[in-house]
Parts: structure tokens; C-alpha cells; sequence
């Protein structure tokens, strides 16, 4: 085993490159993003075989870029079969976040949607941020959220985060004790 005193230091994590997902059906997971959302599909790969593991599976690999330059990307695997949402988590938890300039983006945002036949919750009240919840064509649900809190508070409050974890984690074991 390597010293691990000796091994160079993490890279710098610039920035989310992207995030994939299964897709249902690429167009219609295409009209979603890029009409309805705005993000303009940007780059796709198409292949018979899975690069990283080399086992066969005719796909189409789409990515639509987000103003950072960064992306959410998707698997077409040619069968319109959707991911399954996991069965041990409730389905608010796994979602996606996009941020958006303000709340009247927020606000616009929820009327296009809406205009577009799709269910909206919120707008959400997060005390730092304000959010509006959806779900995309193929089950994923999603967010967008405005900061309303400025940098200032937002470093302030990143202070001390590792004591709210440490305290998490202590409660959480107490809790674990308590039922046995």
C-alpha cells in the first residue's frame, strides 16, 4: 500500500462537467430541455459499444450546456424505457438543481412551465435561496432555485458547517443507540 503522506495532492475540481441520466425517449427529453428550458443541445455521441466497458449497447449519448459552460447529458438506449426511481428513497430527495438570476427568472420560469401543461411546487422558501420543484419527461425531478442571501451571508454561514455536520452525526448515532 502507497504512503499515503506521499500522493500528490487532489486535483482541483474546476466545476460539474456533467450529469447523466437515462432517457426515455431523446426526442422528447430533448424538446423538454431545450424548448421548454432553454438549454441548447450542444453535443451528442452515438455508439454500438460502451467505451469504459466495451459491452455492447447501442446508444445516443445528448448533452445540453448550461450557461457555465457545464451540462446535463443523457442515454438514449433505444428501448423507451425510463430509470427507475430508487425504491428505498422518498422522491423528493434525488433531484437536480439549476440556478437561475433571481426571482422573477424563478417566477417566469414557473409560468412557462406551467403554460406547458407541467406541475409546479413552489416557489419554496429556503431562507438563502428560493426554489420551484418539477418533474422532466423521464421522472427526474427538478429544481430551480434563486440565491436571495448575498455572498457575504452565504460565507458566513459556511463558517461553521462542520460543526452542524459533526452535531448531525452525534445525534444521529444517539438516535441509532436509543432504538437499539
Amino acid at each position: 500500500m502507497a504512503d499515503l503522506n506521499s500522493l500528490p495532492a487532489p486535483a482541483k475540481v474546476l466545476q460539474l462537467h456533467h450529469y447523466a441520466y437515462r432517457a426515455r425517449d431523446a426526442e422528447e427529453t430533448r424538446h423538454f430541455y431545450e424548448d421548454i428550458l432553454g438549454l441548447p443541445l450542444y453535443h451528442m455521441i452515438q455508439s454500438d459499444h460502451v467505451p469504459s466497458t466495451g459491452e455492447y449497447c447501442p446508444y445516443t449519448h445528448f448533452f445540453f450546456r448550461l450557461q457555465d459552460g457545464s451540462f446535463i447529458a443523457f442515454f438514449d438506449l433505444g428501448d423507451d424505457i425510463a430509470a427507475l426511481p430508487s425504491p428505498n428513497t422518498p422522491t423528493w430527495v434525488n433531484h437536480i438543481a439549476f440556478r437561475v438570476e433571481n426571482i422573477q427568472a424563478l417566477q417566469d420560469s414557473k409560468t412557462r412551465l406551467q403554460a406547458h401543461g407541467i406541475e409546479v411546487l413552489g416557489i419554496t422558501d429556503h431562507r438563502v435561496f428560493k426554489s420551484i420543484y418539477f418533474f422532466d419527461p423521464n421522472g427526474i425531478r427538478l429544481e430551480l432555485s434563486a440565491q436571495v442571501a448575498p455572498p457575504e451571508q452565504m460565507h458566513s454561514e459556511s463558517l461553521d458547517v462542520r460543526a452542524q455536520l459533526d452535531a448531525w452525526t452525534q445525534q444521529k448515532r444517539e438516535r441509532k443507540q436509543q432504538r437499539g
